[in-house]
This record gives C-alpha cells, sequence and structure tokens, in this order.
C-alpha cells in the first residue's frame, strides 16, 4: 500500500529573494516584443511581388478578378482554335439510329438479349420531326364515329 503524500511535511527549499524590476521596464515592455516579433525588412525578399502589396485593397481584388476573367476568356479562346477540335464530329442520337439498318434493329428487338419495351418506353419517344397522326388513324372523322358507335357501353358508366 502507498503511503500518503502530504506537502506539509516536506520543507521549501531556500530561494534567493528576487530582484525588482527595473523603474521603466513594464513601460519599455511592449516596444521591444514588438521590435522582436517585427520581421526582418529584407531587401530581397520577395521583389517581384512587392508591388502587390503596396497597392491597395480594392485595386488588389479588382486586379485578381481581371486575371479571372482573362484566364477564363483564354481558356475558352483556346479551346475553340481549329486545330484544338477533333477533325471528326460525332454523330447525333437521331442520325446514328438512321444509320441502323431496320432489319438489325428488328432482330436486335425481337431476340432475348433485347431489354423488353414496355409502352411508357414507346410513349418517351421524341417524334417531332414529323406527324404520325396519319399513320395511326386512317380514316375521317365519321369512320372514327362510327367505331366509336359500335363499341359497348355498359349502363353503370353512364
Amino acid at each position: 500500500m502507498k503511503t500518503p503524500f502530504r506537502l506539509d511535511e516536506h520543507p521549501r527549499r531556500p530561494q534567493p529573494p528576487l530582484a525588482p524590476p527595473a523603474a521603466d521596464f513594464f513601460d519599455k515592455l511592449p516596444l521591444r516584443v514588438m521590435q522582436r516579433v517585427r520581421p526582418a525588412a529584407d531587401a530581397d525578399a520577395a521583389p517581384a511581388w512587392g508591388w502587390l502589396a503596396a497597392l491597395s485593397a480594392p485595386l488588389r481584388t479588382a486586379l485578381a478578378s481581371v486575371v479571372v476573367l482573362l484566364t477564363f476568356v483564354g481558356s475558352f479562346w483556346l479551346a475553340s482554335r481549329p486545330g484544338s477540335q477533333p477533325a471528326v464530329r460525332p454523330l447525333s442520337a437521331a442520325q446514328a439510329l438512321a444509320a441502323v439498318p431496320r432489319a438489325e434493329a428488328v432482330q436486335y428487338l425481337l431476340s432475348d438479349a433485347a431489354p423488353r419495351l414496355t409502352l411508357a418506353d414507346l410513349a418517351d419517344t421524341h417524334v417531332a420531326e414529323r406527324d404520325l397522326t396519319a399513320d395511326f388513324l386512317p380514316g375521317t372523322d365519321a369512320d372514327i364515329q362510327a367505331a366509336l358507335d359500335e363499341q359497348p357501353s355498359l349502363d353503370v358508366y353512364l
């Protein structure tokens, strides 16, 4: 078991008395601390960027925004040069689909490897180039009305 430790049982060593500070020590202390903390003014410390530190804050901000703008414009200018674009432009989706032979497309859709198409998939097609209603509804208004009249109707729905 440990023996208890009591601080009162251990006398302090005698210390030499402290000397009082100089008369104006605390008056000169902030100046001495600032002299030690101040960075050394080297003549060769960043001579290329020294002019930037001499500018005012709004002028430095304006200069930075001009540099960013010029970089942005320069990148677009370099990207739009004739030598930077590929020689062959990719086909659009409609052109690529038109290049596929019809028999090959039908064979693909009938095979088991093709994903099954639903009516929702077919409803999402974008056929804005031409009007397809003439292909799907070959008839006059009278023919359509006659076909609707022939449909049986239940009294429940009326």
